[in-house]
This record gives C-alpha cells, structure tokens and sequence, in this order.
C-alpha cells in the first residue's frame, strides 16, 4: 500500500479524527445511562477507534514473512 505510505499527513489527520470522534462518541454514550440510543452512540465510537487502527496499521500490510 504505497498510497498510505507517502501520504503521511492525510493518514495522520485521518487517524487523529477517527480517534477524537471515536473517543467523544463513547463518552457521550456513556452519560445516557439507561438509553438505547447511548449504546448507539457507544458502539459508533468503537468502529470509530477500529478504523482509526485499521488506517494506523494500513503502511505495515503486505509481506507477511515466514511462519504463520
């Protein structure tokens, strides 16, 4: 994935936005105790912190070396 290997500062930004809005949802989410919709908000904010790992691991795919 040569893409997200030079462009560095798109995949930062990308991750840090994921992060923040991730991180925000779930606390927010967490306030509405008792309410279906903060356990909405809660699961939106974990996809939220995996696509934010998904892009931070994105570079690193490819050769997987021997063993597994």
């Amino acid at each position: 994935m040569k893409f997200w290997k030079e462009h560095m500062g798109l995949r930062a930004l990308l991750i840090g936005g994921f992060f923040f809005a991730g991180l925000a949802l779930v606390i927010y989410g967490w306030t509405l105790t008792g309410k279906m919709s903060g356990l909405g908000l809660m699961v939106l904010g974990v996809v939220f912190l995996l696509t934010a790992l998904m892009v931070y691991n994105k570079p690193f795919e490819g050769n997987k070396g021997p063993g597994l």
